[in-house]
């Protein structure tokens, strides 16, 4: 699985741009602002159908511009797959297989698996649970394409039920035959994805555990836990328990809406107790874990993304990562950096074929 062509058009900052990859690795150089993220973020685009680092679609658009169209050939399965993605403003974000759009782009996720380790990433452990339970369903989606229809049915049904609810407040009236309807659907979603949580995380917390002793030399002992209010009750339990809640809040306060990580170093938050190198080490086992996850999950090597994280990590956590490329745990690797000797005497050091970019 490799990414062969890359074309950009109107994207972010980059007016027009294409390049010809390495199936191997691939080094975008230059200063920052040059556009270096953008390149990565084009092609988790269009792994994803949208940008990692900007949800709202219509940024995407090159400023002063109408569209934005990234265009793409990838070797699968030792096949040629296009891939394009394109926007124009006032219309409908077209995702595009050999010619063909898709009608869903939840069908497209999982064609092309993909891991991407930033900077930014650090959001995981400063933001709050939103964000750490879309990192569990992306993952969980590459691979099981009816678990994301489950989870847009089950958010579908939360916002039904939060409509009904302000209804009620709305109109000094209750109805509890109608609202046991949204129950009882919310029920069997809410444990059918629960149940692939737990399971996905009793797979993937070894995994994690592995790579960050491997990174750290075993030196502290993390933690990750599951905290959802479905480990102790049903979810028609917990919704009999805070229907008076639900009624003052006029929303669903219960259900795997709520889900969280505890990322926890020494049994305490890692948020608060860990260091900056601590916390770094923490992500960088948690993005591996997940490309080794998707690597055993789905037989193919994942595209792995590097976003300026030689920057922030100190020579032994490089040399680890240089020794896993030398071993072929990887597939094809894209890097920024600032720095294009920094970069160069990495990428040589592992003696796989690259090409640089410079920027």
């Amino acid at each position: 699985m490799h990414l062969k062509k890359l074309s950009l058009f109107n994207y972010k900052n980059i007016a027009e741009a294409s390049f010809d990859f390495d199936a191997k690795i691939n080094c975008f150089v230059g200063k920052n602002g040059i556009g270096k993220t953008n390149i990565l973020d084009a092609i988790y685009h269009l792994a994803y159908g949208k940008s990692y680092f900007n949800p709202l679609a219509l940024q995407n658009i090159r400023h002063g511009e109408e569209f934005f169209v990234i265009d793409s050939v990838f070797e699968k399965n030792e096949r040629d797959e296009q891939i394009v993605c394109s926007l124009k403003k006032g219309q409908k974000k077209v995702l595009k297989r050999n010619n063909k759009p898709y009608e869903r782009f939840s069908d497209h996720i999982g064609l092309i698996p993909l891991v991407i380790i930033s900077p930014s990433d650090q959001d995981l452990i400063i933001e709050g649970s939103e964000t750490r339970r879309k990192f569990i369903d992306s993952v969980i989606c590459q691979l099981d394409n009816q678990y994301l229809q489950q989870l847009i049915h089950y958010q579908k049904t939360v916002a039904q039920r939060n409509a009904l609810l302000k209804y009620f407040a709305l109109n000094h009236t209750f109805d509890k035959e109608t609202l046991s309807i949204y129950n009882e659907q919310l029920s069997v979603l809410g444990h059918e994805i629960f149940e692939k949580r737990k399971h996905f995380l009793d797979d993937f917390i070894p995994i994690f555990n592995k790579h960050h002793q491997a990174i750290t030399n075993s030196a502290e002992k993390v933690q990750i836990v599951y905290d959802s209010q479905l480990s102790e009750k049903s979810l028609l339990e917990l919704f009999e328990e805070f229907l008076s809640k639900d009624r003052a809040l006029q929303y669903t306060s219960v259900g795997i809406h709520k889900d969280d990580l505890l990322f926890e170093i020494e049994e305490h938050p890692i948020k608060k107790f860990g260091s900056q190198g601590q916390q770094k080490s923490f992500l960088i086992a948690l993005k591996l874990a997940q490309f080794e996850f998707l690597k055993q999950q789905s037989g193919v090597l994942p595209i792995l993304l590097f976003d300026d994280i030689f920057d922030k990590l100190d020579e032994t956590r490089v040399s680890k990562i240089v020794e896993m490329v030398n071993d072929d745990t990887f597939g094809q690797l894209f890097i920024s950096d600032t720095h294009p000797e920094r970069t160069e005497n990495i990428v040589k050091s592992t003696h796989q074929s690259y090409k640089l970019f410079n920027l």
